[in-house]
């Protein structure tokens, strides 16, 4: 078997820490693990199946000789190295939203459209987490009849702002019940027993940048130029794993039978639909795994051609870093 010198930009945060777990987990065949971050954090070890690897700052030559990064660094990181690590004749798969929308870049859920992975010209984009999640849920709906729109309210997690959202929350908690104050950082107000209905900056529309993205990624990725994503995305108090209601349109009616079908034999889905023993997704459950529950599947009371459906997915692992490191397993399939 072929193995390959791997590297992953922005190591130390934690979707760089669950890609190294993952890749461990999923055996993927690595020569070279290269962990790269900030000069603050060079020299700092981390283990990978049983050694100390020590964490490299980041320059133009640090991807010299790999063959696939891994990006779980912000924007301006991932722009600032993207034509380095391409110069360098590696691929990068990249966890931020900076190439998201470049029609040169395939946007990738593994479970959705793998054919688009070998499109790239050096650079492919992993999806945002909540479409991520979403896509997983209702492709298979979208097999059946194309998906003409959705209306969706994600709930997601604090984890999706990072280390820095999961440690707010838990210093949040316990000042609650100490009865100290409590100042909000990471979050533009308190999160703890609160949620708060805006993820990212507001555009003209009155829409928010996060809530927009499962639009115009779900377009891309489904190949539905025109589907229409009426969006409200909410943080709400839950370390780790997104939760998503959706409502969606279908060109033709669908039996009801034939999307629960399809949904249980779905890639990447766990069905979770018996409500009379009390048994449906919930991020509790979703947690440090990778398959998106889905359940609480029923018929739109409001549209003949409409399905409504509950899902959950851990947002660090099948919304980041495992989706990342399952485009780097479809590459290079054909040469293992």
């Amino acid at each position: 078997m072929k193995k390959y010198k791997v590297a992953i930009l922005g190591a130390t945060g934690a979707v760089g820490q669950e890609m190294i777990k993952i890749l461990e987990e999923r055996n993927f065949p690595i020569q070279e693990l290269r962990l790269l971050a900030s000069p603050k954090s060079a020299g700092r070890l981390m283990k990978f199946k049983g050694e100390q690897i020590p964490i490299q700052a980041a320059d133009k030559q640090a991807f010299d000789g790999c063959d696939i990064v891994l990006g779980a660094a912000e924007n301006d990181i991932a722009k600032k190295y993207a034509q380095d690590i391409v110069r360098a004749q590696a691929v990068f798969i990249d966890n931020s939203s900076a190439f998201r929308l470049n029609k040169n870049v395939p946007l990738v859920i593994p479970e959705v459209n793998p054919q688009d992975v070998f499109q790239h010209q050096g650079i492919i984009a992993n999806p945002n987490c909540s479409t991520i999640i979403a896509l997983t849920a209702v492709h298979s709906i979208h097999q059946l009849s194309p998906i003409k729109k959705m209306i969706v309210s994600t709930y997601q997690a604090v984890s999706g702002a990072g280390v820095n959202g999961i440690d707010e929350l838990e210093k949040q908690n316990k000042a609650i019940l100490e009865h100290t104050p409590i100042i909000p950082q990471t979050f533009p107000y308190q999160i703890a027993y609160n949620l708060i209905p805006q993820i990212g900056d507001f555009y003209e529309n009155g829409y928010t940048s996060e809530e927009m993205k499962m639009q115009n990624e779900g377009r891309r990725i489904l190949h539905a130029e025109d589907l229409l994503v009426s969006c409200t995305c909410v943080r709400v108090p839950i370390l780790r794993s997104h939760s998503i209601s959706i409502m969606l349109e279908t060109e033709s009616p669908l039996e009801l039978s034939a999307v629960k079908n399809g949904i249980q034999h779905a890639s990447g889905c766990k069905y979770m639909d018996d409500p009379e023993n009390k048994i449906y997704p919930m991020p509790l459950d979703t947690t440090n795994q990778d398959l998106v529950y889905v359940g609480r599947i029923r018929k739109d009371l409001t549209n003949d051609h409409g399905i409504v459906l509950w899902c959950c997915g851990d947002q660090i692992r099948k919304g980041a870093a495992t989706n990342a490191v399952q485009i780097a397993e479809v590459l290079i399939q054909d040469h293992n």
